[in-house]
């Protein structure tokens, strides 16, 4: 079975970190994500808010590098929990676990510009691996027989 999601939006609030007994980092914040078709009665796009949890390295990483306002791609799986609120009522929610968590926006835009590079890696310097001597690149095969070698 497949449980994939992708979802690209803006953090709703500054990431929350938090450990388990254990150790184990653990962070939560929400993404709001909007629809690709505009609602009917405003024009305006609706918007889904959706909560995300991230466990481990990438926890660490959301709370340090990531915060309220700033766009963010999120790769994971969605998990629905079920529970007992205090007044004995079922209780459902679906949360996205981030196995991934990338920037979607770069410090070029807008008001999360500055500091430290964030995005793709700076692309390598070009590598000239040469070419052929002479105006032919394709040298010629002097034994083919025309055979298939197969």
């Amino acid at each position: 079975m497949l449980n994939r999601i992708i979802l690209m939006g803006r953090l709703t609030r500054d990431p929350e970190l938090r450990h388990t007994q254990s150790g184990t980092a653990v962070a939560s914040f929400a993404l709001a994500v909007d629809r690709d078709f505009k609602s009917r009665d405003g024009g305006e796009r609706a918007t889904d808010f959706i909560d995300i949890v991230a466990w481990r390295s990438t926890a660490e990483f959301v709370s340090k590098y990531f915060t309220k306002g700033r766009m963010a791609v999120v790769e994971g799986r969605l998990q629905i929990r079920d529970w007992t609120d205090r007044d004995g009522g079922k209780r459902r929610s679906a949360e996205v676990i981030a196995d991934n968590v990338y920037f979607g926006d770069s410090k070029r835009d807008g008001e999360f510009g500055g500091g430290a590079s964030y995005g793709r890696p700076a692309a390598p310097a070009p590598v000239d691996y040469g070419t052929p001597s002479g105006g032919d690149q394709f040298a010629e095969l002097a034994d083919d027989d025309g055979e298939l070698p197969f």
